[in-house]
């Protein structure tokens, strides 16, 4: 299938390179081989490399990082929502603890979709789009349908391609909604991970169900909706049965079998069209070459690892506002996709300067577009205003 450059040199290749590794084999591996659990054969380490590759031979005997956890921190880590809804939380916890309402009792852990949408729309929406629309360079989070998962481009050299793709979003392809639960309390907002309550956590999944209309033992989620751990235990998302099978079918262990055969014997799975398997390229074959290149570079005969600490960093050359910065606003201007001014992007901050200092001061605190007001924190307007000098000298 393939057209070589010079036949009879890469014939005198391949055959050096199967020399070589033999010889390299001989070489490394005149000892008696062992064999390891799994039969594979083990070669001995000589000169700190097994055959022709380096290996890492440190012995460290202790790390010395950080310290064992308390019980109150892990329990705060310890969000383990299971499909099927198992470990959602019940109340409402703050530091590993349930937090007491003014009876004394657990505070239920509830939100409503109309909270929801405002916290969506203060701390998701710079970045999902309004209404999970989706925003530059993060995901939708809402349209799609079920149906539309079936979308398929086919081959790419086919005369007429598909142009579409499948939308993928919550409602039209996530099989579960603790899922959803569990990865805005584990994992967002992109700038504070795991500073949201679990009330507000069921707000902002309450808000994200009604927007892709998932419904709830019939029920559509209306603004003064309130979804908590049982109510999200009933949740049937659209694409529950989209993915592979139960397989893990410990009380009928063929079961789990039975199941996967179902699913590959059906045609329907396998899409529509026809997929090329000879003669794929439609292009001259004289211009495909099969080159090899060995990278004799000096940087590429180093070990593969080596013990390596971070640099230690001085107080002394911090810059006020950029500790700040780093925690809480490079996630948007620090990425070109967002649309956020970029630091260090002289043009995009000439315009903002524009404006007058005190006009991007306003906007930096109060916000602007997108951006909901100090960007999400809580910090004092002179941290704002620390933080936005900070940007614009690194973007002179």
């Amino acid at each position: 299938m393939f057209n070589l450059e010079n036949t009879k040199k890469l014939k005198s290749t391949l055959l050096g390179v199967g020399l070589s590794t033999l010889l390299a084999t001989s070489l490394f591996g005149s000892t008696k081989n062992e064999m390891s659990v799994d039969g594979a054969v083990k070669y001995p380490t000589k000169d700190g490399k097994y055959n022709a590759y380096y290996v890492n031979d440190q012995k460290i005997k202790e790390y010395n990082i950080g310290r064992t956890p308390t019980k109150r921190e892990i329990t705060a880590w310890d969000v383990d929502a299971r499909p099927d809804g198992a470990g959602l939380p019940e109340f409402d916890m703050k530091h590993g603890e349930v937090v007491l309402g003014s009876d004394g009792k657990p505070k239920k852990a509830e939100g409503s979709v109309e909270l929801g949408n405002e916290l969506y729309d203060a701390q998701c929406a710079m970045c999902h789009g309004d209404f999970g629309s989706g925003g530059k360079g993060y995901p939708m989070l809402a349209g799609g349908s079920k149906e539309g998962l079936k979308i398929q481009r086919l081959n790419p050299a086919d005369e007429h391609p598909n142009p579409e793709t499948p939308v993928r979003t919550v409602g039209s392809y996530w099989p579960y909604a603790s899922t959803l639960y569990w990865y805005i309390q584990d994992s967002m907002p992109f700038p504070h991970p795991k500073s949201l309550t679990n009330s507000e956590t069921y707000a902002i999944t309450a808000y994200l169900l009604s927007v892709n209309n998932v419904k709830i033992d019939g029920e559509e989620l209306e603004d003064e909706y309130v979804l908590d751990k049982e109510k999200l235990m009933k949740v049937v998302m659209p694409n529950h049965d989209g993915f592979y099978p139960e397989v893990d079918t410990p009380n009928d262990p063929k079961q789990g079998v039975k199941n996967m055969t179902a699913l590959l014997s059906d045609p329907k799975i396998y899409g529509t069209g026809t997929r090329c398997m000879k003669d794929c390229f439609k292009e001259d074959m004289d211009k495909l070459y099969m080159k090899i290149n060995i990278d004799l570079a000096p940087s590429a005969d180093q070990p593969l690892s080596t013990e390596r600490s971070l640099p230690k960093v001085n107080s002394a050359d911090v810059k006020p506002g950029q500790a700040d910065y780093e925690a809480n606003c490079a996630s948007c201007h620090g990425n070109p996709a967002i649309g956020a001014p970029v630091v260090g992007n002289k043009d995009n901050w000439s315009a903002v300067m524009a404006k007058g200092i005190e006009k991007v001061y306003s906007n930096g605190i109060n916000g602007i577009n997108a951006m909901p007001p100090k960007g999400g924190t809580d910090l004092s307007d002179e941290k704002i205003k620390e933080i936005i000098d900070y940007m614009i000298n690194s973007s002179k």
